[in-house]
This record gives structure tokens, C-alpha cells and sequence, in this order.
């Protein structure tokens, strides 16, 4: 395989770090592009680092001059502007412009299952989701139009062992260990797909330099959708303790706490299953070889061995408490 030039706007991010790994693996030549401040997924060796605010425009210029690459990865855009800015200055300077958007701009929620490349793109409920369609409407225009070569990805839910993806993330372990009830939206029996980062990056990096993934767009996520209750009994069993698991509507949550609405009422209250074919086709490497009951105690594992990453949120705490009352309240004698 020759070798690529990849840059990578972003690069230390939980997907944006695995796939650094995995093209280092690949032989593949990697730069990197961020302010350089992150000390949780730090630049692995031979990763040439430039520094620099990627919002700022004239230090980006500072930071790459005329430099061209043969890819260029882009994981830390979110608005049209963002994503614009990027195609003006890379247009005639790179081979394929790989932009990260996300599996909850797909039909939310969905029509049916499983989800394609070709579920349409509407989210009402998370501007999030909203902007990350307008970035990929601009691009699909650059490409029909001027023949931008851009290629869309979609992760879904991805995380590493820093990540916890429950609704109150380490608060929630906090109340397990402490013998309190925990939220779980719904009835809990809502299927959702959830992908190590080291499986994710063997599709995205697999898909860098690749000419027949140009103009198209993939969702890279994995086939494994277990239950929002397993997810959170597998969290239970990797911490040590039996949960007490309270389920509350998806609506009363959010109306509680608004903060948490967009997310979950926009993503992940609704059960969500992709067909993950296209990717493969290229990358028929690619598949869940870390299933989440042994990506819970390695995220468990990380944190205990990490105090300072044990954030309990007290407004959420206060807002559990309150929910877990009311429901216990309403549970028939």
C-alpha cells in the first residue's frame, strides 16, 4: 500500500485519535492540526503536530502555508462556515476531504430499521444534528458542482475508555456505588447501537485515499444494539454493585432538566440499527470486534484508576433524585 499524506483537523478526539492509530498502523504519513492543549489523548510518536486554533483563520495559514495532502480529515467542524472555510482553502490542494458528521441527522425518529445511507436527513428536535446537515449540503453541492472531492462519514455512538454513554455519565456509576436509583429513559428496552473507537477507525481509515469513496457519503457505526437496560447492567456489573434501575419517560426527563432534551429526545430515545454493507464493501475488515460488555469495564477500569475524571454533576444528582421519587410515588401499591 503507498503511503498517504493525511492531515487531520482535530486528531486527539475520541474517534479523531483511534483513527490516527490505525493509519500510523497503516504506514500511512500523519499531521495533525489543533492548539495542541489536550493531555487525555495525547499526539502519539511520529505525528508531525502543528499548532494552531483551527476557528482562526490566519493562524491556520501561519500553521500550514501552501501544504497539500493527499487527504485531509476533517473531525472538528460543525456549522457551515466552518466546513466552508475548509473547502476554500483546500480546493485544488488535496485528493479527498473527509468530513465527520453524525448518524443523528439521519430521520429521527426513524421510519424504519435498519438504517441506510439513503434514510433521509431530518432531525427536528437537535440543531446539532440540523447543522451537521447544512456542513453536508454545502459539500454535496462543491462535489455535483466543481467536483469537490468530499466523502461524508457518520459515526454513531462512539466511545473509549474515557467515555461513559448514559445520561449522567460518571454521576450515574456515582449513584449505583452509593445503593441510589438510576434514570433510565424510557422503558429501557430501546435498541441502541454503540461502537468502540478502535472499531470505528479501522472503517474510517480504511476509506482515506479510497477514489471510490469520493461524492459519497457512509455511516461508519457498528452492528452490536443491545438495551439501554443492558448497557447500563454491564455498566453495573464492571463497577461492582446490583443497579436500581428507574425508568422515566424521555419527555418528563428533558422537561426537567432541558439541558439533557436535545440529545436525548433528538437521538437517543429512539432505537437506532444500521446497515453498515456500504463501508464494508470497501473495508470488509471492518466490524465489532469489541463488544460493549468488555468495553464497560474498560471504561470502568480507566475512570477508577483516574479519580479526577469521576465528575459528578449535583444539578443532574438533585434532578435524579426528584425523578426517582415522583416515579416511586407512582408506582401502583
Amino acid at each position: 500500500m503507498a503511503t498517504t499524506r493525511i492531515l487531520f483537523i482535530g486528531g486527539t478526539g475520541v474517534i479523531s485519535r483511534a483513527v490516527v492509530e490505525r493509519c500510523l498502523d497503516l504506514g500511512h504519513e500523519v499531521t495533525v492540526l489543533n492548539r495542541g492543549s489536550t493531555t487525555l489523548r495525547p499526539v502519539p510518536d511520529h505525528v508531525e503536530a502543528l499548532t494552531a486554533d483551527v476557528r482562526d483563520a490566519d493562524a491556520v495559514g501561519a500553521a500550514l502555508g501552501t501544504r497539500e495532502f493527499d487527504v485531509v480529515a476533517d473531525f472538528l467542524s460543525f456549522t457551515p462556515d466552518h466546513v466552508g472555510g475548509w473547502v476554500d482553502r483546500f480546493e485544488g490542494r488535496t485528493g479527498q476531504y473527509l468530513f465527520i458528521s453524525s448518524a443523528s441527522a439521519y430521520q429521527t425518529p426513524p421510519e424504519r430499521l435498519p438504517v441506510t445511507e439513503s434514510t433521509p436527513l431530518r432531525n427536528p428536535f437537535w440543531q446539532y444534528s440540523r447543522d451537521k446537515i447544512a456542513c453536508e449540503d454545502l459539500l454535496v453541492e462543491a462535489y455535483r458542482d466543481r467536483g469537490f472531492p468530499a466523502t461524508i462519514v457518520r459515526p454513531s455512538h462512539t466511545y473509549d475508555r474515557t467515555m461513559l454513554p448514559t445520561i449522567g455519565h460518571w454521576t450515574d456509576i456515582a449513584r449505583m456505588r452509593a445503593g441510589k436509583p438510576v434514570i433510565v429513559h424510557g422503558d429501557g428496552t430501546s435498541l441502541w447501537t454503540i461502537t468502540h473507537a478502535r472499531d470505528v477507525a479501522v472503517g474510517i481509515a480504511g476509506i482515506l485515499g479510497h477514489h471510490a469513496a469520493i461524492g459519497e457519503a457512509f455511516h461508519a457505526t457498528g452492528d452490536e444494539a443491545p438495551t439501554w437496560n443492558q448497557i447500563y447492567g454491564w455498566l453495573a456489573d464492571a463497577a461492582g454493585v446490583e443497579p436500581r434501575l428507574v425508568h422515566v419517560a424521555s419527555e418528563t426527563i428533558a422537561a426537567e432538566h432541558p439541558a439533557t432534551g436535545p440529545g436525548l429526545l433528538g437521538d437517543k430515545s429512539h432505537s437506532m440499527v444500521f446497515d453498515n454493507a456500504k463501508l464494508r464493501a470497501l473495508v470488509p475488515g471492518f466490524g465489532n470486534t469489541i463488544r460493549y460488555q468488555v468495553g464497560a469495564r474498560e471504561v470502568i477500569e480507566f475512570h477508577d484508576a483516574h479519580p479526577e475524571l469521576q465528575r459528578v454533576d449535583e444539578e443532574l444528582d438533585r434532578v435524579f433524585d426528584r425523578l426517582a421519587e415522583r416515579a416511586g410515588s407512582a408506582a401502583p401499591a
